[in-house]
């Protein structure tokens, strides 16, 4: 089951093994890729990986989370990532971007911008965003959206997990609003996606990474998200599961206990609660056996492999052996097979 393929809209895709965004800090300061990029994401490609998302990817100077991440707020920053996407491409692979804007998480500007103006951690307080924000904010995710596909990336994913922006509006904990922005927490991302399709092709994906669970006092659990997502749930082609980074990081939180597949079940309720949107689960998965059972017993449709990827690039070829599946190996390695 791990090595069937898969659709997302019309993009087909060879396997259901995904790599997660994971930002690398190795772009320019000025959010341009480099070589790094280039050589990171072909490797997985050669490695047989079915599906790339490139790390978190921001719209906007102010909406990085550190200064060594990506861009994509500039038609100069299109050529090199057209490059990451050519890797990927030349070596089988389908390619995807997340795109951010890093909100109150935001460590390398001081004009920070959130729902509401509450710091995360150290950081500085953020501005609590205008209606004029807000509209300028879902303008550059339109423009960035664009860029994506001037690029050739077969998908773009909005990044609305692990406390960035979209994720601010969405928890609870972060939006405290009392305007239309706080009543319904998704419409914000509602217009984001709305003004994404707005310059993509009708048949393009675009994918949703979300945080189901915030871990935390009043936050947000798996079941919100059926309730949050259910009105719009037609515009969105794919959900990329993951949980927490609203308070603290990825790992902490007041319930949060950290095993190989403690995302799943959340990625089950949301799955069958939602019924039609195709979904990807992980979380310290490295086991191929338990990779395909997760698809088996439809726990997901696709598994993502995030640091066993970046521990060993070639691990679905290994996990092809490990299955029993017929899944070729590049030419110049078959002689390993």
């Amino acid at each position: 089951m791990l090595f069937s393929k898969w659709k997302i809209k019309n993009l087909e895709i060879k396997n259901r093994i995904v790599m997660p965004p994971m930002c690398q800090y190795q772009a320019t300061q000025d959010g341009m890729a480099t070589s790094w990029h280039r050589i990171h994401y072909a490797t997985r490609a050669i490695g047989g990986v079915g599906l790339i998302i490139v790390e978190s990817t921001a719209i906007s100077s102010n909406g990085r989370i550190t200064k060594k991440d990506l861009g994509i707020w500039e038609d100069s920053q299109i050529s090199g990532l057209k490059e990451v996407v050519d890797s990927v491409h030349e070596y089988g692979g389908k390619i995807a971007i997340q795109l951010i804007h890093a909100g109150r998480k935001c460590d390398c500007d001081s004009n920070i911008l959130a729902p509401s103006p509450i710091a995360f951690g150290n950081l500085p307080t953020p501005k609590e965003m205008s209606i004029d924000d807000i509209k300028e904010v879902v303008c550059l995710f339109k423009m960035a959206a664009k860029r994506a596909y001037q690029a050739g990336f077969d998908s773009i994913e909005i990044h609305g997990a692990h406390g960035y922006l979209v994720s601010q509006f969405l928890s609870p904990i972060t939006n405290q609003r009392s305007d239309e922005y706080g009543k319904n927490r998704a419409l914000f991302l509602q217009e984001v996606i709305a003004a994404c399709k707005e310059v993509l092709p009708k048949d393009y994906p675009i994918m949703l990474r979300i945080s189901a669970n915030d871990y935390a006092k009043d936050g947000n659990v798996p079941t919100d998200f059926i309730e949050l997502l259910n009105p719009f749930k037609d515009s969105i082609d794919c959900l990329d599961i993951s949980t927490g980074g609203v308070v603290g990081n990825v790992f902490t939180g007041e319930n949060v206990q950290i095993f190989a597949g403690y995302q799943t079940r959340s990625c089950e309720i949301i799955k069958h609660g939602l019924q039609t949107i195709p979904c990807i689960s992980g979380g310290l998965i490295s086991d191929a056996y338990m990779a395909n059972e997760m698809i088996a017993n439809e726990r997901c449709d696709a598994v993502f492999i995030g640091r066993e990827l970046l521990r060993n690039p070639y691990w679905a070829l290994h996990a092809s052996k490990v299955l029993n599946a017929d899944m070729p190996w590049p030419q110049s390695y078959s002689y390993a097979k």
